[in-house]
């Protein structure tokens, strides 16, 4: 590593990502699920956004949300697997400084959007099983335009300040960012001057947002399997509450892994920072990988319409 690492700087015109510490020599090995959970995102989620746009039936609300959930899990994966293989692959490491405020703004901008999503299909599937007779007129096309647009409006608005804060800062020591990708936290402990308002900020989208919706998820969720547990036949209520327990495997490796990668970088001092940093790829490579299997494969309608698909091409 040069010199010009170690000098003083105001502003870096690039950084450097070193992938992750400690386990360089093993960077081809690590990139390997890497890159077979980003093509079975990428495979999965253009999947469910060809099949729904085909099948009119499929124009409901569940589906418009399951469309946002693909384009959110496709932004997110991209964000940070192509510039994290060329890392493991090509040794490329540096990344423009605005390049790296670019990525910061996507993936965590995006991962308020996904949570956003998560809330409304939550909604939506509380209004489909506990209120079935109101549904249509409730969750009407209007209305979902309008949820798209209040979560999309939330997840760029509650990040914006972001990138700004970080650009303001001046930059000491080093330009290295140990790490395969433009963590908000990684890059914050760069800046040589007090950093309390962009953490306290960080802390305030985690508890106050991502809380809030952990929150609304779980009391939809428990009023749905109330209505679940009410249900006449036993086949009826377990072929529900496996439908329900498979949605929310897939909302708490979001939140859980989310969470903790924030509180960790916090907190987590003795962590060790190749810990730190596989964790915080979790969430951006795992629940894109599951959704598309959980919400889309594992529906009937979506499984159905693709059998169509293929036995129409064998034929």
């Amino acid at each position: 590593m040069s010199d010009s690492n170690k000098t003083d700087f105001t502003n870096p015109s690039t950084f450097i990502l070193l992938g992750v510490p400690g386990l360089e020599a093993a960077h081809v090995w690590i990139s390997i699920p890497f890159c077979t959970m980003y093509i079975i995102a990428i495979l999965g989620n253009f999947t469910i956004l060809f099949i729904v746009k085909m099948e009119p039936s499929l124009h409901v609300p569940m589906y418009f949300f399951l469309c946002m959930l693909a384009v959110t899990d496709l932004v997110l994966s991209t964000s940070i697997v192509p510039k994290t293989l060329s890392i493991f692959w090509f040794n490329s490491r540096e990344i423009d400084f605005i390049a790296c405020l670019t990525q910061l703004y996507f993936i965590h901008c995006f991962t308020v959007i996904e949570s956003g999503i998560f809330v409304a299909m939550a909604f939506d599937r509380y209004v489909a099983i506990c209120d079935p007779l109101r549904h249509s007129t409730t969750l009407t096309n209007p209305v979902v335009a309008k949820i798209s647009l209040a979560v999309g409006l939330r997840g760029g608005m509650l990040i914006m300040p972001h990138p700004f804060l970080i650009r303001s800062r001046p930059y000491c020591r080093t330009n290295i960012i140990p790490h395969t990708h433009c963590h908000h936290m990684a890059v914050v402990k760069l800046a040589c001057s007090d950093t309390c308002v962009s953490s306290y900020y960080g802390l305030f989208v985690v508890f106050c947002v991502l809380g809030l919706d952990v929150f609304f998820i779980a009391v939809s969720y428990i009023q749905i399997l109330r209505a679940i547990f009410s249900l006449p036949t036993k086949d009826v209520r377990l072929k529900t509450f496996g439908t329900c327990a498979s949605h929310l495997c897939a909302i708490l490796a979001f939140y859980v892994s989310t969470i903790f990668s924030s509180l960790t970088y916090r907190f987590g001092h003795n962590v060790p920072l190749h810990f730190h940093v596989l964790i915080a790829n979790v969430y951006l490579l795992v629940p894109p990988m599951l959704n598309p299997i959980i919400y889309g494969v594992r529906t009937k309608q979506i499984r159905d319409r693709l059998l169509q698909v293929f036995t129409h091409k064998e034929t």
